[in-house]
């Protein structure tokens, strides 16, 4: 695992400006609203309202909008079109990157993503022509700032988690897809609370880039595709560098 990378990667989704955080409470919005139109608007009944739920507060969405936006979904009947699909490719400097959507134009998100992947020096690919490089799995990270490190990993294998791993920063614990939901709750009641807790997917190997107008091109392919409407997560194995 390589935790040191995971975090930089959160560092740079944390550091955004207040439109692009904007922009990423509108992007859970949608998530919340399909998840109550799949699964109703009790998350007690509704695992993949409780991830959605849980990935809202980890991006500090207030919980006043969590409820509104729960309200509005239901009997909503604009989130029927939207379909979730992911795409995959090659960033510039062979990078490997899963795009994960909800749209309502297939057409034009496809379009989208090729026009950026082909503008940094990269190309979008076929279905499953870097998912195999990637695993999915819970991943929910805490900060390490006055906390014990071996009661935190105690507690965590005691809910059930498969992994534990730590960079000094922060502490990453790692679950498998199916008991994620159960190990995050088991954490919440005891009163941790969260930087980042979701599904990822997450890649067997980081690369490098060491050539700066390559490492430029792919910052600019991950904010092009984080600044799309459509894109709801986007997974690379960029072992990116200290900001």
């Amino acid at each position: 695992m390589s935790g040191h990378s995971k975090w930089n990667n959160i560092k740079r989704k944390k550091e955004k400006t207040d439109s692009q955080r904007a922009k990423i409470f509108t992007k859970i919005g949608r998530e919340l609203a399909v998840a109550v139109r799949e699964g109703g608007p009790d998350p007690a009944n509704n695992s993949k309202l409780r991830d959605c739920i849980a990935k809202a507060k980890a991006n500090n969405v207030p919980n006043e909008n969590i409820e509104r936006i729960i309200k509005k979904a239901v009997g909503d009947t604009t989130t029927d079109n939207y379909e979730s699909i992911q795409y995959e490719g090659y960033g510039p400097g062979g990078i490997a990157v899963i795009v994960e959507t909800l749209t309502d134009n297939r057409n034009r998100t496809a379009g989208d993503l090729r026009h950026y992947f082909d503008k940094c020096g990269g190309n979008l690919g076929t279905t499953g022509c870097v998912s195999y490089m990637f695993n999915k799995k819970g991943v929910i990270v805490i900060e390490a700032e006055g906390l014990n490190e071996d009661k935190v990993m105690e507690d965590a294998l005691e809910a059930g988690a498969a992994d534990f791993a730590t960079d000094g920063d922060v502490f990453e614990i790692f679950t498998e897809p199916d008991d994620f939901a159960f190990v995050r709750e088991q954490l919440e009641a005891k009163g941790y609370s969260f930087i980042s807790a979701e599904v990822e997917q997450v890649p067997d190997v980081y690369n490098t880039i060491e050539d700066p107008e390559i490492a430029a091109k792919m910052e600019k392919l991950l904010d092009m595709l984080e600044d799309n409407d459509d894109v709801q997560n986007v997974w690379h194995n960029w072992d990116q560098p200290e900001a």
